[in-house]
């Protein structure tokens, strides 16, 4: 039974890596020799290459600031009011704190594509749009309700006895909460923000819709250009383009992974 097992997981890995070798292999073709029927085959290696084209033809260059930026404040402050609204809904027992949680979290219930016109139209009239503030607060007000609902979950788990015996000892509300709280919940901060990370730096519905310069502008819509259908790029370039800038979210999961896997079970240690 366990080999059987086994064959079934190895046959649902290489799968699962198909995609990526064929990424891979046809990122490294060479322009002129890429061919559509011959996909799976490799053949040379202009990988390199094919970064430098991509990243001149997409001016990722100018982009890669402005997403930096996004992908690390924006997750950092839906985070921390995440876990402030936690905090509050169950550790100190708002009142009618369950309605106002049902309120955050309700910002999840309708699809994106449903709010874009009008939020669109309100960045548009307030200045927002265009603007580094205006992607950093999407980004932070988007990330906020699925933070909330995990750190409520998290704070649920810990026993009121720790609250009490903070109180006793002196601590301030927020001293308790920036002391002990926090630092208890230091793993699923890190999945939640990992997660969170991972999803702005992907985004392109709303880089789409509310940037247009070069240096707003994230860089998924600037990888975008590439597949212009007057003008684009050669597949091997738009592939490299895309493993170019997939490799940054690799690597953040990589380096976090312990703390990744101990967040998915809401921070328990």
């Amino acid at each position: 039974m366990s080999k059987v097992k086994t064959g079934v997981l190895v046959v649902l890995g290489l799968l699962w890596l198909a995609p990526v070798y064929l990424l891979i292999v046809n990122a490294s073709k060479s322009v002129d020799g890429y061919d559509a029927k011959t996909v799976w085959k490799p053949a040379g290696f202009d990988l390199f290459a094919n970064f430098g084209d991509a990243w001149s033809k997409a001016s990722l260059g100018s982009t890669l600031v402005s997403t930096t930026m996004y992908s690390v404040v924006a997750p950092v402050l839906a985070v921390l009011v995440g876990a402030a609204a936690g905090y509050a809904i169950v550790v100190l027992k708002l009142k009618r704190g369950f309605l106002w949680f049902v309120f955050i979290f309700g910002g999840t219930i309708f699809p994106l594509q449903m709010i874009l016109m009008p939020l669109f139209s309100g960045y548009a009239n307030s200045g927002l749009y265009d603007t580094r503030v205006g992607m950093i607060i999407v980004y932070t007000a988007i990330s906020v309700p699925f933070s909330a609902f995990v750190m409520r979950n998290f704070f649920t788990g810990i026993a009121r006895s720790v609250f009490e015996a903070a109180v006793v000892d002196g601590g301030g509300l927020f001293r308790i909460f920036r002391s002990i709280y926090l630092p208890m919940a230091g793993s699923a901060l890190a999945a939640i923000f990992i997660l969170q990370a991972t999803f702005v730096w992907n985004d392109l519905l709303l880089g789409l819709t509310l940037s247009q310069s070069d240096s707003v502008r994230p860089i998924m819509p600037a990888l975008t250009g590439l597949q212009s259908t007057y003008g684009g790029a050669a597949l091997p370039t738009v592939l490299a383009g895309g493993l170019l800038v997939s490799l940054p979210t690799v690597i953040l999961f990589l380096a976090a992974q312990r703390f990744f896997s101990r967040g998915l079970a809401l921070g328990q240690f």
